[in-house]
């Protein structure tokens, strides 16, 4: 905790937001608190509270604010929810905290750490168990601009790709019949999605789901720390609001698209749009349409559709739990 809170880790992050001198002494400032960094710090301890610091910072606080939004102010919270009542916690309107509520919000804080404790593992035995180079770079040089780039381009489309993939056939094939189960279970127990159920699922769905897609990337191309962290930066946006079942987002257009497409995702009973930002989906044809961009004649047709599909999905669930428990 002290590396977390310690002024080269945070400086690292509100150098170049706050300072208001020019681009070079930012730039200077910045390269000399990443050097501090890195030399007064072991590189697994860089990574792993790098690591922590963006997804607290970026997804954990920001969606448990939400969450508590939600929770304790439905009135006003449905205003701004896309599906309505159905986007709240719980999936209805009221105003008494529910256990179910939090347990779900403690199962997705407890996915993220499982997620980065399993980084730091793999880290552990790739560097002092097997004696290997460790899998993202933590270097004094700093990434260049276009290396930043490129980098990005293909950690997002590697993402795309192995979350399609994964997420439709592990999770949604009968191929891997306890994955899917356990998914079904958990994740597509809830009405929609909400904050912090980005990372709301079974442990195990969670990591395949979620974790790989994510890492799989940045040790592939074994991206620069720094590249890293703004690529994590990216993504834990994106799943806050994604995930937030709101209307209002900072671009509507692009986050406001993949946030569409997660709902219908859950409403539909997963017929389709496996991938966060849908190109797979496009290529393989597995996309969903939100019944809101459709014309009135047929948003009556689409809206019995999704309450059809949901209302099996939970039938399902149903029947599954009660056989496990007559068991």
């Amino acid at each position: 905790m002290e590396a977390l809170l310690s002024i080269p880790m945070l400086s690292v992050f509100l150098v170049p937001v706050l300072s208001s001198y020019s681009t070079s002494l930012n730039l200077l400032f910045f390269y000399m608190t990443w050097s501090t960094l890195v030399l007064s710090h072991s590189r697994l301890r860089v990574e792993l509270f790098g690591t922590i610091a963006v997804r607290v910072l970026f997804y954990a606080l920001p969606s448990i604010i939400f969450f508590l939004f939600d929770v304790l102010t439905p009135s006003a919270a449905v205003l701004i929810k896309a599906q309505g009542a159905t986007g709240l916690p719980g999936g209805r309107r009221r105003r008494r905290i529910h256990a179910k509520e939090f347990k779900i919000a403690g199962w997705a804080l407890f996915n993220l750490f499982l997620g980065i404790a399993v980084q730091g593992v793999l880290e552990t035995l790739l560097v002092r168990t097997l004696g290997k180079r460790s899998a993202l770079k933590v270097s004094l040089k700093l990434p260049m601009p276009f290396e930043i780039c490129k980098d990005l381009t293909m950690a997002m489309l590697g993402r795309e790709f192995l979350t399609y993939v994964l997420h439709r056939y592990a999770l949604h094939s009968k191929m891997s019949p306890l994955l899917a189960k356990w998914h079904r279970n958990w994740y597509h127990s809830l009405p929609a999605p909400f904050p912090l159920t980005a990372h709301y699922d079974h442990p195990i769905p969670y990591l395949v789901t979620k974790f790989i897609p994510t890492y799989g990337p940045a040790i592939i191309f074994r991206f620069h720390m720094l590249t890293y962290l703004l690529y994590l930066l990216f993504i834990s946006v994106e799943e806050t609001f994604a995930y937030s079942g709101y209307t209002v987002m900072p671009t509507n257009f692009f986050l406001g698209g993949i946030a569409r497409r997660t709902d219908m995702h859950v409403l539909m009973g997963a017929r389709g749009n496996f991938g966060p930002w849908g190109i797979m989906d496009w290529i393989f044809g597995t996309v969903v349409k939100d019944a809101t961009v459709d014309s009135d004649s047929s948003d009556d047709t689409d809206e019995r559709d999704m309450r059809k599909a949901y209302e099996d999905a939970q039938r399902k669930a149903l029947g599954s739990s009660s056989r496990s428990k007559r068991r």
